[in-house]
């Protein structure tokens, strides 16, 4: 475990940094440049763009995006990672990538809203796919609904709202057995805490907005795979035709945030602990949703498969959905807004707005009033103080 755990930190310090290829700079230079030239005419046709350090246009590939790139699949135990636009970008990438006209889709109930969007708008009624939402708890429901033309199946574990957990290796086993694809959006834990692929997952998505960044100021998304023809099909196709590669200035704020990401990651996850557990003993609480916590109820499973937690959680009070309302405008460190993985600390209901259609398809009916914490970097005493003096004014 600690051999992997400095190797992880190699990678995100010094993968691709390349002293000498970069005039000896301690950090690369941002390629703002949109084209390359050659030269001579054959020495451009003859251009592989798979192959390390061989570029034409940024549409394909940038080589500040490519350093990117090599730290996530060095770090996810990938052959290939490719970076997009946004997480969004990524996402329906992979669906597309991996899935045609006709495809039938499992997803998990409480897999990222928008990609639920993409499914409903654009897969089922455009494309003529199916879709069937399942919790992912039960295996033999999961199996069970894997028909003859399903062909990928949609994971996030911890998943958001209650952040339960998927026993990631016997769902892939399934899936194998089947022919089926997997994806799973690893953001939460970052590839520090969790390392899908090698528990059996075809594709790992991060949205790099959040824990990768980390500083609140860049959009991005990223797919790694072991496999790699599948990931050329990706960069070549998918990422080229659609227009979707992230920009050069966007990577390289990525690359200065995974310089830092184990010891912010670390903070996080110290002021997070703090923090669940003085809400779990506050007698205004009736529940704490942290990964962390001993009282998880697939604690087991968690074990198994993550090594660290992050900073975010959920909490319902003892009292309405209104009065949770008041709550998060009663705190004064929590901003309130979406998102989560930044410096900053930030607070929401969620579910607020949801009819009870939704809140039973998602097996959270009563639970409007749901709030997300995130645990940024102000410090566990000042967060503390912040929640005490909110709770007391419900």
């Amino acid at each position: 475990m600690e051999a992997s755990k400095n190797k992880d930190l190699l990678s995100l310090t010094h993968t691709g940094d390349e002293y000498d290829k970069y005039l000896n700079a301690v950090v690369p230079p941002v390629f703002l440049n949109s084209l390359h030239v050659f030269k001579t005419f054959e020495a451009y046709s003859n251009i592989n763009i798979y192959e390390e350090d061989n570029y034409v246009y940024g549409r394909d590939s940038n080589p500040t995006v490519n350093i990117v790139e090599r730290k996530l699949a060095e770090l996810e135990h990938g052959s290939r990672a490719v970076a997009f636009s946004s997480g969004m970008a990524a996402a329906s990438a992979a669906i597309m990538a991996t899935c045609k006209a006709g495809s039938h889709i499992i997803c998990l109930r409480d897999a990222y809203q928008p990609v639920k969007r993409f499914l409903n708008n654009i897969c089922i009624p455009r494309l003529n796919m199916s879709v069937t939402y399942i919790s992912g708890l039960d295996l033999k429901e999961l199996e069970s609904k894997i028909q003859v033309n399903t062909s990928l199946i949609i994971l996030e574990s911890p998943a958001t709202f209650v952040f339960t957990v998927i026993d990631i290796k016997a769902v892939t086993d399934i899936a194998k057995r089947h022919g089926v694809k997997t994806y799973l959006d690893n953001t939460y834990c970052t590839p520090l805490f969790q390392k899908p692929l090698d528990l059996g997952v075809d594709i790992v998505m991060h949205t790099m907005s959040k824990y990768l960044g980390g500083h609140s100021d860049i959009i991005g998304g990223i797919l790694v795979s072991k496999d790699e023809e599948l990931m050329r099909m990706i960069m070549g196709q998918m990422r080229q035709w659609f227009g979707g590669i992230i920009g050069p200035m966007e990577a390289w704020l990525v690359m200065r945030g995974m310089r830092t990401l184990d010891a912010r990651l670390q903070q996080h996850q110290r002021t997070a602990m703090a923090v669940s557990e003085f809400l779990e003993k506050h007698p205004k609480v009736r529940k704490v949703y942290y990964t962390g916590l001993q009282s998880h109820p697939q604690h087991e499973i968690i074990n198994r498969q993550q090594t660290g937690h992050t900073g975010l959680m959920s909490i319902e009070l003892n009292t309405t959905p209104e009065e949770a309302v008041k709550f998060i405008n009663n705190l004064h460190l929590f901003g309130k807004g979406c998102s989560w993985g930044g410096f900053e600390s930030l607070a929401l209901c969620p579910l607020y707005h949801c009819d009870e259609e939704e809140l039973e398809f998602l097996q959270l009916t009563g639970s409007r009033g749901l709030i997300r914490l995130h645990c940024g970097l102000e410090g566990e005493e000042n967060l503390i103080t912040d929640l005490s003096q909110a709770l007391e004014k419900v």
